[in-house]
């Protein structure tokens, strides 16, 4: 229908057309990289540029701090605390996250009153594990009960493969991630968040009279990254999560089993250059033009036309590019009646072996019940296809 959208299939399945675009991963990713795991996404289009073990657990480490930031700039948005709410540095939180503790510290000191403002911008900026104990035991008692909130949240944001021990990433055996994830949350804080997200751009941030520079080794590498944030964690390697915009295009990254902090640098500039260069977006289909056809059970047309409530674009390489495909997948057989702008199913977008976007398809038009003849004659054509 399209010359980039060579080929076209229609897809009868009984089955649920939700499946993770990570089913059909090639072997071999597009692009070589010292990472172990890796994620890389093109924000407007939901392009898939890179996937390697995108599924693969691995300790968040400090990038568990994205997912105590989505809960309280979620709490924040639904007026349930404000940046002026305060809350005091427990002994727990001085001796486990602050000065004592050796660790990434706001230094907020024992017993005092911090507004959540601070502590925002003490997690984001400084990295500040107390800053997170402080916020977790002030929004819900103690840390243990906010781990177990940030884990049904990410659940909630369909998150599945992440639960959180503690606020902070520092070691623990529940907390589990995967860079899908990572990126996912990542898109969601950037999209949902816009009074916030800029914090994470921030240079420096001075608490406690003590003066500190943004935490995030990101930050230095001068291609446009504007957040999220990095991590270590023994066994696993270094691993970041991070996004990056120029002219217009927006990628989001995480990487994760990196040797050392300066191969997280050095892979992260080679992985965002080549997905800031060397690629165009296309555009596939306009909003609401006809992709395809659903074949309609016992209705009055026997076909219902499918479209996109957006434009269905892809981030496609400039060079070489791969030999597109497409199927519309929705569960057989649609039974009328069918309204006009009912959810179908999907235009899943593969280049070779990968599957690199998924766009929900609705009904362009509504089908009413046909006729008892008409009934009848779809349910002998069912019983003869599935015969077949």
């Amino acid at each position: 229908m399209r010359r980039v959208l060579l080929l076209l299939l229609l897809t009868f399945l009984g089955t649920s057309a939700s499946c993770s675009t990570a089913d059909a991963q090639e072997t071999q990713p597009p692009f070589a990289t010292k990472a172990k795991q890796a994620y890389l996404v093109e924000s407007k289009t939901g392009t898939v540029l890179l996937a390697i073990n995108e599924n693969q657990d691995l300790p968040p480490a400090s990038l568990a701090k994205l997912m105590t930031m989505e809960v309280v700039f979620s709490a924040l948005k639904r007026g349930e605390i404000t940046s002026d709410t305060t809350y005091t540095v427990s002994q727990n939180a001085w001796r486990t996250g602050g000065a004592p503790s050796g660790t990434t510290t706001m230094f907020a000191a024992l017993n005092s009153q911090v507004r959540v403002e601070d502590l925002v911008k003490g997690v984001i900026v400084q990295n500040g594990n107390d800053a997170c104990i402080i916020l977790a035991e002030g929004i819900s008692g103690s840390e243990s009960e906010f781990a177990a909130r940030m884990t049904a949240r990410a659940k909630d944001l369909g998150l599945g493969r992440s639960t959180f021990g503690n606020a902070t990433g520092l070691p623990s055996a529940e907390s589990h991630t995967t860079v899908r994830d990572l990126v996912e949350l990542s898109r969601h804080i950037h999209r949902e968040y816009p009074e916030y997200y800029p914090i994470y751009s921030q240079p420096d941030f001075e608490w406690n009279k003590i003066f500190q520079r943004n935490k995030n080794p990101l930050m230095s590498l001068n291609l446009g990254v504007d957040g999220l944030g990095a991590g270590y964690a023994e066994g696993a390697g270094f691993a970041l999560a991070a996004s990056v915009e120029r002219n217009g295009t927006r990628l989001f990254l995480a990487m994760g089993g990196l040797a050392s902090d300066k191969e997280r640098l050095e892979e992260a500039r080679k992985v965002l250059e080549w997905g800031l260069s060397a690629f165009q977006t296309k555009v596939l289909f306009k909003q609401d033009e006809v992709i395809g056809q659903a074949s309609v059970y016992g209705g009055t047309s026997r076909y219902v036309d499918l479209v996109a409530k957006e434009p269905v674009d892809i981030y496609l390489p400039t060079n070489n590019p791969d030999r597109l495909s497409a199927r519309i997948v929705y569960r057989w057989p649609l039974r009328a009646p069918v309204s006009a702008g009912q959810d179908v199913g999907v235009l899943r977008i593969s280049a070779g072996d990968r599957v690199i976007r998924e766009v929900p398809l609705v009904a362009n038009q509504a089908i009413g019940t046909g006729t008892l003849a008409s009934r009848a004659t779809d349910a002998l054509l069912e019983l003869m296809f599935f015969w077949l």
